[in-house]
């Protein structure tokens, strides 16, 4: 147990007992654990009672705390959403969260413009756009988008509309296929554009029995009209939107919106589903991954991913449907209306057609971790034979089951990079990912360049005590491995298994042999070693481009007088590149914080002159 200061004890006596939030840290400042209170003196102290933790998973945690920040709400229910937040934002250890780290997309349609555009983002924003997700089905959700944007003719286009004063548009391809009414020239006023968009919303919000009864509406209308050309485009509508939505419908007696959630677990692993039921329809199905620990309760980790989950959920049910009770299911229902503006129902059905509907989520739930884990033992099983095939074909002493491989980047005679990755077990650990700015070196010298990068990493990884790896990879022939064994020899690492792989014909060159050796083409060991050698190119590539991207920036902005390192961040956050700039007018500059019109007119002056990077 670590040893906590006299300042821990302080703080510890004198806990508030406002509600709030807690984050615990460990000995290296980092969180490790956040937590809600309605009263946080009674809370935070349970967890150093003299009598110990209450379960194993506290057990665990406790003695790793030496420290903790509060952080005071006004009520429950915000501490709730904070919790929620910083457990998102942080994604500490022993908390439950989300296992992928990558941000769901949302599909944003800009109602804050006045002919809205839709669009696929990663990120909510309180910017007056409607967004709809998250959805993890990443394809099937574009391919329904391509297909309303396309029926609902929106725009694909980011064009100001109205357009600025003195400045007029053409319509463009999608016009003439008659994929848009051409809003920038104004062939197509506000409101019949604003039709269009709020049929697209309705389809994505699950209305179509409502949407279909008002474009039949519209379809007899315009027939009686003789507007035959506008009857047979509802027409049109009417029947596609029966290829949009997925075809079940399911009958509870009634039609309210509501979410059915449930979980499958086996260990550490858990999958959460969430079926979306609209008008009676069953509109979308999300999938998550959780991350959890073997005592976690299954009331912990459901409460915690459904708390996670419509803490980023933009459209909110009238009902949702739970397999069990959640003790803070109160506090969770009036969270919800507040977020929603109305009653937000959370319930475990006992009996009848519901309880179908959570049997039905959770064999979902089961399945997808069914796949999962035996996706799991296939790969392990596949990577086994990998590196066991590997360890024969080096004749290596022991398995290669941890691997780092390094990598050169080097374009003309500055932006040097070095990468470095790390596979475990045949996987990547992207955690132990390096990469390295070439120092004191111009050039094309690869040789010298590998040494360093090589001699910075090893140097750094003994002054850590961290295990060495199994084996080193470099990418390269001959020269590249003499300088990678040079530098180990002189670090005492002599010892250190070590290999090289040519791009051109795959050739594996080892220490101490004079030609290469050949691995079968297509064999695993192969495989894998192409594997590795290609993620670490991929890493320096992609760091070489930033690094050259950043000094590409600073060079050109940086010489424009008026345009300091703020100006210059803001111009890079609104329009994302140099060349974008350079596309733009004037008054789009100028909307940027602290560019006026006359250093907007200078900006462009500047880079119009500029050769293109």
């Amino acid at each position: 147990m670590v040893k906590r200061s006299e300042d821990f004890e302080l703080k510890l006596k004198n806990l508030p007992t406002s509600p709030g939030v807690y984050l615990f840290k460990n000995a290296q400042g980092r969180i490790i654990y956040i937590g809600k209170a309605k009263n946080l003196r009674n809370r935070v102290r349970t967890y150093f009672h003299p009598s110990g933790p209450a379960d194993a998973k506290t057990a665990r945690l406790v003695p790793q705390v030496t420290d903790f920040e509060l952080m005071l709400t006004a009520n429950e229910v915000e501490s709730l959403i904070l919790e929620a937040n910083l457990v998102h934002e942080h994604k500490p250890k022993y908390n439950v969260s989300l296992k992928d780290d990558k941000h769901f997309p949302y599909i944003k349609v800009t109602t804050n413009e006045s002919f809205p555009r839709v669009m696929i983002v990663r990120r909510l924003a309180k910017d007056g756009a409607t967004y709809f997700g998250p959805f993890t089905q990443g394809q099937g959700m574009r391919r329904t988008l391509t297909l309303l944007t396309r029926l609902f003719t929106i725009r694909s286009c980011d064009l100001i509309i109205p357009p600025p004063e003195g400045k007029q548009y053409k319509v463009c391809l999608d016009y003439q296929m008659k994929r848009c009414g051409g809003p920038c020239e104004g062939l197509q006023s506000r409101e019949e554009y604003a039709e269009l968009v709020n049929s697209l919303t309705m389809v994505l919000r699950g209305r179509t029995k409502e949407l279909r009864e008002r474009l039949t509406e519209r379809m007899h209308r315009a027939s009686e009209e003789l507007r035959f050309e506008d009857a047979r485009q509802f027409r049109d509508q009417i029947d596609a939107l029966g290829s949009i939505m997925i075809k079940q419908n399911v009958d509870v007696g009634e039609v309210v919106d509501r979410d059915i959630v449930s979980i499958a677990r086996d260990g550490v692993d858990a999958v959460a589903v969430v079926m979306q039921l609209r008008e009676g329809v069953l509109i979308g199905r999300q999938d998550f991954q959780l991350h959890t620990a073997v005592d976690d309760s299954n009331e912990t980790v459901l409460e915690t991913f459904v708390t996670q989950y419509y803490n980023h959920q933009p459209n909110l049910p009238e009902e949702v449907l739970l397999p069990l009770e959640l003790s803070d299911a109160e506090l969770l229902a009036a969270w919800l209306k507040q977020e929603k503006g109305s009653v937000v129902r959370i319930r475990v059905p006992k009996v009848g057609e519901k309880v179908r509907l959570v049997d039905l989520a959770a064999r979902n739930a089961q399945l997808l971790l069914d796949e999962i884990l035996i996706q799991r033992r296939t790969h392990a099983e596949r990577t086994s034979k990998m590196v066991t095939s590997l360890k024969e074909a080096l004749h290596l002493s022991n398995s290669p089951r941890t691997m780092v491989c390094f990598d050169i980047s080097n374009t003309g005679e500055t932006d040097a990079v070095g990468s470095c990755v790390f596979f475990e077990n045949g996987r990547p650990k992207k955690s132990e990912y390096r990469r390295f700015r070439i120092k004191g070196m111009r050039g094309q010298d690869d040789f010298s360049m590998m040494r360093q990068v090589v001699g910075r990493y090893f140097y750094r990884r003994r002054e850590e005590n961290k295990p060495m790896p199994d084996l080193v990879v470099v990418d390269g022939g001959k020269g590249q491995l003499s300088s990678a064994k040079a530098e180990l020899v002189s670090l005492g690492l002599g010892d250190q298994p070590l290999a090289a792989l040519a791009k051109r014909l795959e050739e594996l060159y080892l220490p101490d042999h004079q030609e290469p050796i050949t691995i079968r083409k297509g064999a695993p060991a192969l495989l894998l070693l192409k594997q590795i050698r290609d993620e670490a190119h991929r890493f320096a590539i992609t760091y070489n481009r930033k690094v050259r991207t950043r000094r590409t920036v600073r060079s050109v902005l940086d010489d424009i007088k008026g345009v300091g390192p703020s100006r210059r961040s803001a111009l890079m956050k609104q329009f994302g590149s140099v060349e974008q700039i350079r596309q733009s007018n004037v008054e789009e500059i100028s909307r940027v914080k602290g560019i006026t019109a006359d250093l907007a007119r200078t900006i462009l002056q500047h880079l119009n002159a500029a050769p293109v990077a």
